[in-house]
């Protein structure tokens, strides 16, 4: 929208100060700074890979039929990542992605418009959605619950902008279990590899000091950004009381989760290209062995509730 803010890709020490105390302008700040970085820091691609991904995702969380929905709005879409993603694997005819980051909202518009996408972008809150009541048939999200202070008002946002009997899907939501042992990994992996690139032989392997110390900066508003981790089960209960039906919450990546944080946070401690395509197919067939094993072995022996993502999904009453 020609309406929306400019992105702040460098934030003022003033603030970033601010941030501390208002979790919506921190993630504005920490999401418009990732912008430009943020398809390669998770490996985000618009290939068969991501595309395979996306609507293996979308058909863990819901019942899918095969026919594409005919309009899908997207809540923090970030780069664009799930929205474009479903689109390209035949789940949405047309989109609106929206994020509260500007700098979001125009590198998924931009993504889209290269994918030949009929997609609409617009800055906004989850907790109020400019468009009206019955817009949409589907609305999904990944990784933007746990962004938002009020997820139940968000749920009865969301049911509110859907028409009667549509849906919506939500993935890769950080369980509280999962949540803790991946920060643990993630830290323990950065303090090794910016701590081992300091030796000699291995400096070729160091990011330069300034780029490691804005991650950290970054880094260090997640505490304000990711304000949620979930129980499944209290999930679906939020989404029940927001007014929802069919509510249906599950979860996936344990043993991937394990390998996952640790590979993503070597990557993002490492300067860009260093690794090379050898290390992206190890990263990437682990991922799939390992969520494989999560699947079809660990989900019968292991509570959903220590597996790293949520899924969950419901519809608007008829």
């Amino acid at each position: 929208m020609s309406s929306d803010p400019a992105p702040t890709p460098h934030a003022t020490a003033e603030q970033v100060e601010a941030a501390w105390h208002d979790p919506k302008l921190a993630n504005v700040l920490y999401h418009d700074w990732e912008a430009g970085t943020y398809d390669e820091k998770w490996s985000i691609s618009y290939d068969e890979r991501c595309i395979d991904y996306a609507a293996g995702r979308f058909r863990a969380a819901a019942p899918w039929d095969g026919r594409p929905y005919l309009r899908a709005l997207e809540l923090g879409s970030g780069t664009g990542f799930f929205l474009l993603n479903l689109m390209q694997a035949g789940v949405a005819e047309r989109g609106v992605v929206t994020d509260l980051s500007p700098g979001m909202v125009a590198a998924a518009t931009r993504n889209a418009e290269h994918l030949g996408l009929e997609v609409e972008g617009a800055v906004v809150d989850g907790e109020h959605i400019p468009f009206p009541d019955d817009s949409f048939d589907l609305v999904v999200g990944h990784a933007v619950l746990h962004h938002i202070p009020d997820v139940e008002a968000a749920f009865r946002e969301v049911l509110r902008v859907l028409e009667p009997g549509g849906r919506f899907v939500f993935a890769g939501e950080p369980t509280t279990v999962g949540d803790a042992y991946a920060r643990k990994l993630g830290q323990w992996t950065w303090k090794a590899t910016t701590t081992l690139t300091r030796l000699g032989p291995l400096q070729g392997w160091r990011r330069p000091q300034h780029e490691l110390d804005e991650s950290s900066r970054a880094a260090a508003l997640e505490s304000v950004v990711d304000i949620h981790t979930f129980d499944p089960a209290d999930l679906e209960r939020t989404a029940t009381r927001a007014g929802a039906e069919g509510v249906r919450a599950s979860t996936e990546e344990f043993a991937a989760a394990m390998l996952g944080w640790p590979v993503r946070t070597f990557e993002a401690a490492v300067p860009p290209g260093k690794l090379g395509w050898n290390w992206a197919m190890f990263a990437y067939h682990g991922w799939q062995r390992l969520s494989w094993l999560d699947e079809h072995v660990l989900n019968r022996v292991v509570p959903r509730s220590w597996f790293y993502n949520a899924l969950i999904t419901g519809t608007k009453p008829r």
